[in-house]
């Protein structure tokens, strides 16, 4: 079964290092399991930390627009195309990581084929990893549009600051129809030594329910986003999350 964590969060909250700090802990406690990133922000941002410009999305499949690296099979049905075209564009990190891009999505008002084409395809392509993290646009509603997929875990990346809490709330409010049966809560990152207290007083004033507290790094890499000392902070609450623990796979 997979196991499906989605990142959620306003831009500039460092989503995309949360995302790849986690996938360094999966890849270091289950060196063996697959891995997909699933980038679902508009930014593109995760693909850019890699040192990646990846322009073949899930978008250009539905759009027509997408250039294929190889021609297209003959006497196909046109959800096999999809299926085909998805697989297409997933760029592999190393020999257990993916990641592919999903860019724009379509609406779930619209009722062309297309849409549900693409959600099958999506589905059957998750299904085929161990693990899936997804790098998500602001809350659980864009990933929705693309998907209909149950998530075990949901994080609301928020930073310790008035706005970044009152914007928390309002990223539970809007995901939590997104996200029955789903542990939802908030992680807030960047956090100061002389901060800790003011975090929780906002957490209180805003009734969000914390799962985990990350430092400030100062050292974080700019570009990769990649952080040590992102992963230990991580590796701290992991036990709280509805995540495979090691002793699940020994």
């Amino acid at each position: 079964m997979t196991v499906k964590l989605a990142i959620t969060g306003k831009s500039g909250s460092g989503k995309t290092s949360v995302t790849k700090a986690f996938m360094q802990i999966f890849k270091e406690q289950f060196p063996e399991k697959s891995i997909l990133l699933f980038d679902n922000d508009l930014t593109g941002e995760l693909g850019h930390s890699f040192g990646l410009d990846i322009r073949n999305t899930i978008y250009g499949i539905r759009s027509g627009k997408h250039e294929y690296k190889t021609g297209i099979p003959e006497n196909m049905s046109k959800q096999e195309f999809v299926e085909w075209a998805m697989e297409d564009i997933v760029v592999s990190l190393d020999d257990n990581v993916d990641i592919i891009v999903s860019w724009f999505v379509g609406s779930k008002d619209c009722r062309c084929p297309i849409t549900k084409q693409i959600n099958d395809a999506v589905i059957k392509l998750i299904e085929r990893y161990d693990i899936v993290i997804f790098d998500c646009e602001f809350d659980l509603k864009y990933l929705n549009q693309l998907v209909d997929i149950d998530i075990d875990t949901a994080l609301i990346v928020a930073n310790p600051s008035e706005e970044s809490a009152h914007l928390a709330k309002r990223i539970e409010e809007f995901s939590a129809k997104y996200a029955a049966g789903t542990q939802l809560g908030v992680v807030i990152n960047k956090v100061e030594n002389n901060e800790i207290s003011t975090v929780y007083e906002l957490l209180n004033k805003y009734n969000l329910d914390i799962l985990g507290v990350i430092p400030f790094d100062d050292n974080i890499e700019k570009i990769s986003r990649e952080s040590v000392k992102i992963q230990e902070a991580i590796k701290q609450f992991y036990f709280r999350l509805n995540l495979p623990q090691e002793k699940d796979y020994q």
